[in-house]
């Protein structure tokens, strides 16, 4: 079975109609989740707790979609292991 990872992140926006952070040490990591449902879950959670804040913007960033763990790994890749 494959795993289909999301990343659940935010942070408080330069513009609110840019997405480039302020300041990315203060990105707040929400957490990792298995599948879509409980990471949009946690997304609409932080969304709703930050609504007052025009500048705040959530995110799911969908891992799984980054990588295919079929495919054989880039030399530099193999370096890493």
């Amino acid at each position: 079975m494959t795993q289909r990872l999301h990343l659940v992140f935010g942070g408080e926006l330069v513009d609110p109609t840019k997405n480039v952070f302020r300041d990315i040490s203060k990105l707040h990591i929400v957490g990792m989740f298995p599948d879509y449902a409980s990471a949009y879950q946690a997304w609409k959670a932080e969304a709703q707790r930050t609504v007052d804040n025009a500048h705040m913007r959530y995110f799911i960033a969908h891992l799984h979609r980054l990588r295919d763990e079929e495919a054989a790994a880039s030399a530099t890749e193999e370096l890493g292991s």
